[in-house]
């Protein structure tokens, strides 16, 4: 097929890269948040092609990079990003199998080693996104004001704004007033967080191995990442199992578990409508529940 502008753009950088013998095939792979994805394919290697947003792409570009950086987990490697207005992702193309009860233990091990890297402070040096939503990352050393201030108020007043008010919000305010109650003798250390790990994020290498992608990454309580694994499911009893033995959780995390869940509740409320009303207003009450 003929290449769009954007497509002669990535193929020309990859040409300028490394040698492309034979003739280039896009292979359309459906919509995404933030646009279009695609397989390319050149002299016998294959490319993962993301176009749209090109905020979007380089904020994701950004928490590739850093995740790598910490050589612990297993992430598709960046090729290039093109942030402009025909934004556009390039990275390696990861072959996937199917999942097994090694390859959790292995992505448990993984990613306990991922939150117990160093990391210094809360937030993030730039904004992502969270889905297709704006994520506010602003650095700060308050980890209960952080997620008050840049997750659970920022999400009520995105629900205010889409007609989500009365009781989600009454309580909700509630709620973030009172969210230092959680974390009585508890100050998480701050870790690099992968920030959107749900099941559809992450998968099986042809060797065994597993491998994650689709990030949100800021420094935060690892709690948050393990909390979202249990939001819908995706991740077996090994994986449980195999992150506890190098990265045991505070007995408090089943509590906070629900305050870390509703921040995705919510977005999904934001992004997806009415559907995920009730699940929120259940989780406002379950966590005031526990404050009295």
């Amino acid at each position: 097929m003929a290449s769009a502008g954007w497509q002669t753009r990535v193929e020309a950088r990859l040409r300028k890269r490394r040698a492309l013998p034979g003739p280039v095939a896009w292979q359309a792979l459906g919509e995404g948040v933030g646009g279009a994805r695609w397989r390319l394919t050149a002299g016998g290697e294959s490319w993962f092609v993301k176009s749209g947003d090109g905020a979007m792409l380089t904020a994701e570009a950004d928490g590739l990079e850093a995740l790598a950086a910490t050589a612990t987990v297993r992430v598709p490697q960046v090729e290039s990003v093109d942030g402009g207005d025909e934004g556009c992702l390039v990275t390696e193309w990861l072959q996937l199998s199917g999942q097994s009860a090694q390859a959790a233990v292995r992505l448990g091990e993984a990613l306990a080693g991922l939150h117990l890297a160093p990391a210094a402070g809360y937030g993030w040096p730039r904004h992502n996104f969270i889905g297709a939503t704006a994520q506010f990352n602003t650095p700060t050393g308050d980890w209960v004001g952080f997620f008050r201030e840049q997750r659970l108020l920022f999400q009520l007043r995105l629900a205010a704004e889409n007609g989500y008010r009365g009781s989600l919000q009454e309580q909700g305010v509630r709620l973030a007033a009172e969210l230092s109650g959680l974390f009585m003798g508890y100050t998480p250390r701050p870790s690099l967080l992968h920030g959107d790990l749900w099941g559809g994020n992450w998968g099986v290498l042809v060797d065994g191995g597993p491998a994650v992608f689709d990030p949100a990454v800021y420094r935060g309580d690892r709690e948050a990442d393990i909390a979202m694994t249990e939001l819908f499911g995706g991740f077996g009893p090994d994986f449980y199992a195999a992150y506890r033995v190098h990265a045991p959780l505070d007995p408090g995390y089943r509590i906070r578990r629900d305050l870390y869940n509703l921040y995705h509740v919510l977005n999904h409320l934001n992004l997806f409508g009415e559907a995920y009303l009730s699940q929120a207003e259940r989780l406002v009450q379950r966590l005031l529940s526990e404050l009295h």
